[in-house]
């Protein structure tokens, strides 16, 4: 390690669970966020100023000012432009950073593309924002034998847990209440189930409890990268929750299903597309549209919306309309998020009316 290089990573250096050893292990590292709100930009920033070597962010959004109270990677230029969070983190994380390698890509993550985009990393860490993608890097993870983080926020409260496939217990034996076997948690809390129907569409977020899980996540990310392939006692095998405006905080031993349909039998639904997607939006009364590779001329399509639609606004990576009282936002390769709306019919009636079918 050059002498600039150990310089700026001095502090971490003398702290003795990371040393030289591991931050050399940290820089020839490969990880992948998927989704880059509250809980991925707190995630990104940590790691690349970690000095993680190679990160990819994976993420199908775009700025807005709503974002600004807890994604703590963009401003309000950000937003004014309309930039896909990939975009602007990788922009943002690249001045943060100069000697790591950072790649933003802008996709929403499916059975079609998740082993493409994850494979060939060594740790995958959770950004997301619903379940059914949180099933779908559970499949990907299992079966490409690669860890990853599990992590949710909402309201003031938050958890997060370390998944090894073939080691520790899988999403999916979470997801089983027998499963949790609790020896730190009043009956009454395992209420406050992993798969809340909660969002913050109803309850909100604070910036506070997606920092704290964000930093748990880090750290226990950091902890399998700077260590050796066989050295993992250290790192954290259960359900760890925390509430930031109670300061309650509880620890829960998940057991592993010996049936588990994914770790055990490795079946893998999501990731073959065979269960039927529910995608939500948070913070959005709104539909995604997935109608990838159409390769959409983004400023001809702009043209010839000018006529019919306001508030047209594209840029190079997305294009932006009005039809009253809806707005659409469409990307080049044809994904399409439809606000003002939850009814899918009305999303695809307005997409095939406007962007052809």
């Amino acid at each position: 390690m050059d002498s600039q290089l150990y310089e700026r990573y001095s502090r971490q250096i003398l702290f003795a669970g990371i040393g030289e050893a591991g931050q050399r292990h940290l820089l020839a590292s490969r990880v992948v966020i998927v989704g880059c709100g509250a809980l991925g930009t707190v995630l990104a920033n940590l790691l690349a100023r970690a000095g993680a070597g190679r990160i990819r962010i994976i993420d199908r959004d775009f700025v807005e000012p709503s974002n600004l109270q807890r994604q703590t990677l963009f401003d309000e230029s950000d937003a004014r432009d309309s930039l896909p969070k990939a975009v602007a983190a990788e922009r943002r994380l690249r001045s943060i950073n100069s000697s790591i390698a950072v790649e933003g890509i802008v996709a929403d993550l499916g059975p079609r593309n998740a082993e493409e985009l994850l494979s060939t990393h060594d740790l995958i860490l959770d950004g997301t924002d619903n379940f059914e993608t949180r099933h779908l890097l559970n499949d990907a993870a299992v079966k490409l034998g690669i860890p990853w983080i599990y992590a949710a926020a909402v309201g003031s409260y938050g958890v997060t847990m370390t998944i090894r496939p073939g080691v520790s217990a899988c999403l999916a034996c979470l997801l089983k209440p027998e499963n949790r076997e609790d020896v730190s948690v009043p009956p009454e809390n395992l209420s406050a189930a992993p798969q809340s129907e909660e969002t913050c569409d109803t309850v909100g977020v604070i910036a506070p409890a997606a920092g704290v899980i964000a930093s748990l996540e880090a750290a226990e990310a950091i902890k399998l990268l700077v260590e050796e392939r066989d050295r993992t006692q250290s790192v954290e095998t259960r359900l760890v929750s925390f509430d930031v405006w109670s300061g309650r905080h509880h620890s829960i031993k998940v057991a592993r299903d010996p049936e588990c349909r994914v770790c055990v039998h490795h079946k893998f639904p999501y990731l073959e597309g065979k269960a039927q997607p529910h995608v939500t939006m948070c913070g959005r009364d709104s539909v995604q549209i997935h109608e990838r590779n159409r390769n959409l001329d983004l400023a001809l399509t702009a043209q010839r919306l000018a006529s019919v639609a306001s508030n047209v606004r594209q840029n190079d990576f997305l294009l932006r309309f009005t039809i009253a009282p809806h707005e659409i936002t469409v990307f080049a390769d044809g994904r399409a998020i439809i606000k003002g709306t939850r009814d899918s019919a009305i999303a695809r009636s307005l997409y095939a009316r406007y962007l052809g079918s």
